[in-house]
């Protein structure tokens, strides 16, 4: 068969598949790196836009820092980064890997910027330098109502500086023009960072898998008081965030996985896992994820006492959801889904 006759049999098979209804798998996954980058851009866009109306919402007292008159921006600021952080909890499976400088400077811990900070620590709560990012503003925003014992655990960190309200209009001022004015230009950064950028299937994939795996870190750094949005106690809210994020990006998937040989009872098993870690979210009231129980040690397994308690239970429900040897389990779903459409597997490791 010459070469041209071959091009042009190709040519009518395609046009044969697109005209039958079906797509080839080529085309099946353009359409998914596609939909998943435009998935991608609008939550970054999201995440820009919260952090704009953070910074707008921010006020600067004539004369003085914030206080009881300034409620009303406070909450204003409070629904606008709880907004960045929907935006992101959803996409960071895919965003944080590629952009780990972002990554840092937008979305890492008070203590995780700290160590590289030195015994110096970050003196000035407000400048926007050292520590940046969406937990640096919520340890501001939630300064009156961060718990006890997240207070304890942080006071011993080299360099630790109490988390406060600005106090004067200066501060004020450093706090919009500077923290939030850097969490602007982070933001913004990624969304034009981000436009261009060139993602695979693969990568579009393994961002699932990578969400689930940020569920378990949150739930096992909770039990050290050590949970992500640790200072609004919204962690639980991050959970379903993740949840979210993984159910948006898996359902790209399923028009390809239900042509392949038993993808329909394949994509049934993913919808009910899924759905059984949503139903246990939904068990938890609020934002915040349940008390640890004062018996637990984050060092060693947890009791069965321990289990019986609210954590317990979400503790082990998600460890056992993202456990790729677990039988039924989300990833191991997931996995034989990878496995149908020759896709690589998650192996349990951090991505």
């Amino acid at each position: 068969m010459s070469v041209r006759f071959r091009l042009a049999a190709v040519g009518l098979l395609a046009h044969a598949a697109c005209a039958s209804g079906t797509k080839t798998d080529a085309q099946f996954q353009a359409n998914i790196v596609a939909s998943k980058h435009q998935l991608l851009l609008g939550n970054v866009q999201a995440l820009n836009q919260a952090a704009r109306d953070l910074q707008t919402a921010a006020p600067t007292p004539i004369g003085s820092g914030w206080g009881d008159t300034n409620m009303d921006a406070i909450a204003t600021m409070k629904n606008a980064w709880a907004r960045m952080r929907t935006a992101w909890e959803a996409s960071e499976g895919v965003i944080a890997p590629l952009f780990p400088d972002l990554d840092g400077s937008l979305d890492a811990r008070y203590d995780e910027l700290l160590m590289g900070l030195g015994p110096g620590g970050d003196p000035d709560l407000f400048d926007g330098q050292g520590v940046t990012g969406m937990h640096a503003v919520e340890r501001i925003l939630f300064a009156p109502l961060i718990p006890a014992a997240v207070v304890a655990q942080e006071s011993a960190l080299p360099g630790y500086v109490p988390a406060a309200w600005p106090a004067t209009q200066e501060q004020a001022l450093a706090f919009k023009n500077g923290l939030c004015g850097r969490l602007v230009s982070d933001s913004q950064a990624l969304v034009d960072m981000w436009k261009p950028v060139a993602i695979d299937l693969n990568q579009a994939f393994e961002g699932m898998t990578s969400l689930m795996n940020e569920q378990k870190e949150k739930v096992s750094l909770a039990a050290e008081h050590q949970e992500e949005s640790r200072y609004s106690q919204r962690t639980m809210g991050d959970l379903r965030d993740n949840l979210m994020g993984t159910r948006a990006a898996y359902e790209l998937f399923t028009p390809w996985l239900e042509t392949k040989k038993g993808g329909l009872d394949e994509n049934t098993q993913v919808e009910a896992a899924l759905d059984r870690l949503g139903q246990t979210y939904s068990t938890v009231y609020g934002d915040a994820i349940p008390t640890p129980p004062p018996t637990l040690d984050p060092n060693q397994p947890l009791s069965v006492t321990d289990q019986a308690t609210p954590f317990g239970m979400l503790y082990v429900a998600v460890v056992q959801e993202v456990d790729p040897t677990y039988t039924g389990s989300v990833v191991n779903v997931m996995n034989v889904v990878a496995s149908a459409l020759g896709l690589p597997q998650f192996t349990g490791a951090s991505n």
